[in-house]
C-alpha cells in the first residue's frame, strides 16, 4: 500500500499525520508513506526528523476577505495543483490522506483530478476552509473533535504518539522527575505555552513564582527559546526549573499534576489521553477554535478556562493555587479528563485507510 499524506504548516496538522504515518506502518512494516508540504511550514523539519520522505508543492494562502491577492490565487493554485498530481504520480498512491492546512487543498483538486481516492481528518471544531473543500470530494471524514460540523464527518479523535498514548504517568513520575531535576514528594505544575512559549502565560507564571515557593509547588516551565533572562532562580527546596524546550513531553507529562496550557487541539488530545487536568488558556486570536477545543474537558470537569486577558499572576495565586495544594480534587480532576481520552485514534485511523484501499481496490472507484 502506497499512502501520501497531506498536512502542514502548523504541529496540529502534521503530528497527527505522522502519529498516523507510524500507525500505518506498524501495521503493515511494508506500507510506503510520503508527505506533502510547503517550504514554509514546520513539515520542512519534523517529517524528515521521523524519517519520512517529504514532496515540496508551492505554498498557496488563501485570503480570508476579498483583496487584490485574490486575483492571484487562480494561477498558483494552477501550479500548486500541477505539482501536488506529480507527488501523486511520483510517489503511484493508492490513496491520498488530508489534515488541512494550505497543503491540502490542491492536494485534494489533484487526488480528485487523479481519482485518487480521498480520506479527510479534520482536527478542529471548527472545519477549515481545506477540509471543507475535501469533504465535498468524498464520503472518507474523519473528525478529533465529536462537536464537528463537516460533511460526511464521523467522530474518531486525534491521533496521536505512542509515547504519549502509551504513558503510564504514575509508574514513570519518578524517574521523570528524576530527568528535569524535580523532588519526587511536592506537586509539579508544568506551564507551556507550545514550542515558541507564550509571552502571557510566562508573565503570570514568573509574576507567581513566589506564591507558587511559598506553597511548596514545583514548577516545570517551557518558556520558548527567547525568554529565559526573566526566568526565576529556583529557591531552596522548592525547585523551579525553566528551559527553553522539551524534546520528551512524554516525561514532562510525566513529571506533571497539573497543566497551564494553551488549548490546541493537540494540546487537549494529549493531556486527555494521559490522564492531566490543565488550566487552558486560549490564544486571543483566531476565530474562537481554542476555547472550543477545551469546553468539553472544562464542562467534565478536567480543567479551568482562563481568558488570555484575565490570566494574571493574582489569578494563579487566588485560582490556580487552591486547586494546585489540594490532592483530592486534583486526582478527580485528573479521572474526569481521562475519561475523555482517546489514545487509539492512530490506530483506528489507520485501520480505516487500510479498508478504504482494500474496498477501493476491489470496487475500481474513485473516492
Amino acid at each position: 500500500m502506497r499512502v501520501l499524506l497531506a498536512g502542514g504548516g502548523s504541529a496540529g496538522h502534521i503530528e497527527p499525520a505522522l502519529a498516523l504515518a507510524d500507525a500505518l506502518r506498524r501495521a503493515d512494516p511494508g506500507t510506503e508513506i510520503s508527505c506533502l508540504g510547503t517550504e514554509r511550514g514546520l513539515e520542512t523539519r519534523l517529517i524528515p526528523l521521523r524519517g519520512y520522505p517529504l514532496e515540496l508543492i508551492p505554498a498557496v494562502p488563501m485570503p480570508r476577505s476579498i483583496t487584490p491577492k485574490l486575483l492571484t490565487v487562480p494561477g498558483r493554485l494552477a501550479g500548486a495543483i500541477n505539482a501536488a498530481a506529480a507527488a501523486l504520480d511520483k510517489t503511484r498512491a493508492d490513496v491520498l490522506v488530508g489534515f488541512g492546512g494550505y497543503v491540502a487543498t490542491p492536494a485534494y483538486l489533484a487526488a480528485r483530478r487523479r481519482k485518487v481516492p480521498i480520506i479527510v481528518h479534520e482536527a478542529n471544531p471548527k472545519a477549515g476552509l481545506a477540509n471543507r473543500l475535501g469533504a465535498r470530494f468524498t464520503t472518507h471524514v474523519f473528525t478529533g473533535h465529536p462537536d464537528t460540523q463537516i460533511k460526511h464527518g464521523k467522530y474518531l479523535g486525534i491521533p496521536i504518539r505512542r509515547e504519549i498514548a502509551d504513558l503510564d504517568r504514575l509508574a514513570l513520575g519518578d524517574k521523570a522527575r528524576a530527568h528535569f531535576g524535580l523532588r519526587s514528594d511536592l506537586p509539579v505544575l508544568l506551564v507551556t505555552g507550545g514550542s515558541q512559549g507564550a509571552r502571557s502565560l510566562n508573565t503570570a507564571v514568573f509574576g507567581a513564582a513566589g506564591w507558587l515557593r511559598d506553597a511548596r509547588i514545583q514548577v516545570l516551565h517551557i518558556i520558548g527559546p527567547r525568554n529565559g533572562a526573566d526566568a526565576p532562580a529556583t529557591a531552596v527546596g522548592v525547585p523551579y526549573v525553566a528551559t527553553t524546550y522539551i524534546d520528551r513531553m512524554d516525561l514532562a507529562y510525566a513529571a506533571a499534576d497539573f497543566v497551564l496550557c494553551r488549548a490546541g487541539a493537540m494540546t487537549c488530545a494529549e493531556l486527555t489521553a494521559v490522564g492531566l487536568p490543565a488550566a487552558y488558556v486560549p490564544l486571543p486570536i483566531g476565530n474562537g477554535e481554542q476555547r472550543l477545543n477545551a469546553l468539553p474537558i472544562v464542562q467534565r470537569g478536567g480543567g479551568m478556562l482562563v481568558p488570555d486577558e484575565e490570566l494574571t499572576a493574582e489569578w494563579i495565586r487566588d485560582r490556580l493555587l487552591p486547586v494546585l495544594v489540594n490532592i483530592d480534587q486534583v486526582a478527580g480532576m485528573s479521572a474526569a479528563a481521562a475519561s475523555l481520552g482517546r489514545g487509539d485514534a492512530d490506530r483506528w485511523l489507520a485501520q480505516a485507510v487500510i479498508d478504504i484501499v482494500s474496498a477501493e481496490g476491489r470496487t475500481g472507484g474513485a473516492s
